[in-house]
C-alpha cells in the first residue's frame, strides 16, 4: 500500500492553483506492466504532492512503497550499515559528496532516463557531482531569515546574531547550517577550513544565546507562524509554506549571502529495483509532473520546462526564485572530509551546551 505524507490545503492554495492535479496526464506511454514490480522510495517529509505517486503507479504498473527520513544523518547511517532495501533516495548536495566518498551510490544509467534536457544548464555540473554521474536534481533553494514584517525588515544576519532588539524572539536551527550562516555574517566562505575562523563563528552564536528563544530542529517556521518569534533561520520553502497562512510573514536572503542547497534523486548501492528507480526519475522529469510537485512544496525547481508552467506569482516570487545578484552571494556547502565534519559537530555541540 502506498504511504504518503499528508498536507492540508489552505483556501488560498486551492484558489490560486494553476495546475489542477486531476488534469495532469502522463506524457510518456505506460511502462510494460509486470506483476510484482516494486519501488521503495526514501524521501523527506512533505516533499511530494498527493497525486504523483498514485498516478505513477497507474501509469507504470509499479507498486511504490514510500518511506520518510528526517535528516541526512539518518539516511546516511542506514546506507552505511548496508542498504536495507531502498531504490531511490533524496540526499542533500554535501551529503551526496559524502556518500560518494563512502561508495554508497550507484552511477545512473542515462540511457534509461528521459527528460534530462529539461534541467537547466546551470544545474548540470555541480561541485557535489560533476557531470551529473550519480544524481538528478529534485529541488534547490536558499537558507535565509523568516520574519514578521509588521515588526522588522531584516537585511543582515545581524538580525539573528547581533541585535538584542529581538531578545527572546529569535529561533535558529540546531544544525551546522546555523554555524555556516554565522560564517557568512563574519564575511567568510561557509566552506572555510580554517578552524580559528570556525571557532570565531561559534563565539558569535554563543554571545547571541541570551536572546535566542530556541535552537529548533527544522521547525523554526512553526514558531514564527505561532507568533512565538519575530525572526528565524530557515529554508525558503519552509517559510513560504507558512507565509500562505499568514500574510504578515516574509523571507529574505541576507546581504552577506547565504547557502544554496540542492536535494538530489539518487540510486543507492545495492538497490533491488534500479530499473523502476530510473522509471520514476523519468516520470518526475516530465514538466507537468515536476511543476505540480513544485507548486505543492513551494521550493524552486531546476526543471526549466516545469518552471515555465508554474503560475506567474510563483515564477516571479524572489523568495522562491532569487535574482542572479542574490545567487552570486550564495554558495553550496561542500563536504571536506570526516575530520572537518567531526570538528564542526563538536563546535555545534559546544554552542548548544553553552
Amino acid at each position: 500500500m502506498t504511504s504518503l505524507p499528508s498536507r492540508v490545503f489552505t483556501r488560498r492554495r486551492l484558489l490560486r492553483s494553476g495546475l489542477a492535479v486531476a488534469a495532469v496526464t502522463p506524457l510518456v506511454p505506460p511502462l510494460a506492466r509486470a506483476q510484482g514490480r516494486e519501488l521503495v522510495i526514501f524521501n523527506w517529509d512533505s516533499y511530494i504532492d498527493g497525486e504523483t505517486i498514485p498516478e505513477f503507479e497507474r501509469a507504470s504498473g509499479i507498486r511504490v512503497q514510500y518511506e520518510l527520513f528526517g535528516s541526512n544523518d539518518e539516511l546516511f547511517a542506514k546506507l552505511r550499515a548496508g542498504n536495507p532495501g531502498y531504490d531511490l533516495i533524496f540526499p542533500s548536495n554535501d551529503w551526496v559528496a559524502r556518500m560518494l566518498t563512502a561508495e554508497t551510490l550507484e552511477p545512473l544509467d542515462k540511457t534509461r532516463l528521459t527528460g534530462l534536457e529539461n534541467i537547466g544548464e546551470a544545474f548540470m555540473d555541480p561541485p557535489h557531482d560533476p557531470g551529473r554521474v550519480h544524481t538528478v536534481p529534485y529541488f534547490w533553494g536558499t537558507l535565509g531569515i523568516g520574519y514578521r514584517s509588521s515588526v522588522t525588515s531584516p537585511t543582515s544576519w545581524g538580525a539573528l546574531f547581533s541585535e538584542e532588539a529581538h531578545a527572546g524572539r529569535i529561533a535558529l536551527l540546531q544544525s551546522k547550517d546555523t554555524l555556516e550562516a554565522a560564517l557568512k555574517y563574519l564575511g567568510h566562505s561557509l566552506n572555510t577550513t580554517d578552524r580559528a575562523t570556525i571557532e570565531a563563528a561559534a563565539d558569535v552564536l554563543i554571545r547571541a544565546k541570551p536572546w535566542i528563544k530556541q535552537f529548533a530542529p527544522d521547525t523554526a517556521q512553526d514558531l514564527l507562524l505561532a507568533d512565538e518569534v519575530d525572526v528565524c533561520l530557515e529554508y525558503n520553502g519552509d517559510i513560504l509554506q507558512v507565509m500562505e497562512e499568514d500574510d504578515d510573514l516574509a523571507y529574505v536572503v541576507p546581504d552577506e549571502g547565504s547557502q544554496i542547497w540542492e536535494d538530489c534523486m539518487c540510486v543507492p548501492k545495492g538497490a533491488p529495483h534500479p530499473e523502476e528507480a530510473h522509471a520514476f526519475i523519468s516520470y518526475v522529469l516530465q514538466p507537468e509532473v515536476a511543476a505540480r510537485i513544485a507548486e505543492w512544496v513551494l521550493y524552486p525547481t531546476p526543471n526549466l520546462a516545469a518552471k515555465a508552467l508554474l503560475p506567474e506569482e510563483i515564477r516571479t516570487n524572489p523568495s522562491i526564485f532569487p535574482s542572479d545578484d542574490i545567487l552570486a552571494r550564495c554558495e553550496y556547502a561542500r563536504y571536506q572530509g570526516e575530520e572537518l565534519e567531526r570538528f564542526k559537530d563538536e563546535i555545534m555541540t559546544r554552542v548548544l551546551a553553552a
